[in-house]
């Protein structure tokens, strides 16, 4: 499986209650938008980005790629945001990737792809940092958007649980938890900054 048949959703649709409401995407880091460091990242794994948001829509579509919302607007997690882009996804599978995990590797999707590579059965591969699972770092088949639906439309919400009645598979990063870095809250903004920083000055 090539990058050719494989778009990016990046999510940015949550309510980010830990920085006061503040749209994560947006908050700055390095003085970019960091949403921008995880386009950066995914741009050469994919044949094409999408963005999913549920609001401040115009400051997302300035990156110049399209933007789309969950289908409900009450902010029904992840899984809704998977839904939207798989909806909107013109290939064979999907990657998901996360607005706020701004050291994205650059093997990321290739290496949840090789896990699929040798197994036609497996619809779904999600990354595990050695200690749990990753799941908003998925690869999906696109054709699973029809079971995704009825799972929302019966109530659920669980990630997890959905993920558990697929074919899926588990692809070890614990190699590089650096791809899992979340920057939750103002301070892990700034620790980041600080450790990057430090490394420059080391290399």
């Amino acid at each position: 499986m090539g990058g050719e048949n494989i778009t990016g959703v990046v999510l940015a649709g949550g309510r980010a209650t830990r920085w006061e409401g503040r749209d994560k995407g947006l908050i700055q880091v390095f003085g970019r938008p960091m949403i921008s460091h995880v386009l950066d990242a995914l741009a050469p794994q994919v044949a094409r980005i999408i963005i999913n948001a549920n609001r401040n829509l115009d400051e997302y579509g300035a990156f110049g790629l399209p933007v789309i919302t969950d289908a409900s607007r009450d902010f029904r997690g992840p899984l809704a945001g998977i839904a939207s882009g798989l909806a909107a996804a013109r290939t064979g599978w999907v990657a998901i990737a996360p607005c706020d995990s701004p050291l994205l590797a650059p093997d990321c999707v290739g290496r949840l792809a090789s896990a699929c590579a040798n197994d036609e059965r497996i619809d779904i591969a999600v990354a595990h940092d050695g200690e749990r699972i990753q799941p908003v770092f998925a690869l999906i088949r696109r054709s699973l958007l029809e079971d995704l639906d009825a799972f929302l439309e019966s109530g659920g919400r669980k990630i997890d649980r959905w993920y558990g009645q697929q074919h899926m598979v588990l692809v070890d990063f614990s190699d590089n938890p650096d791809n899992f870095l979340n920057i939750n809250r103002p301070e892990d903004r700034d620790l980041l900054e600080a450790r990057l920083k430090q490394r420059n000055v080391t290399e």
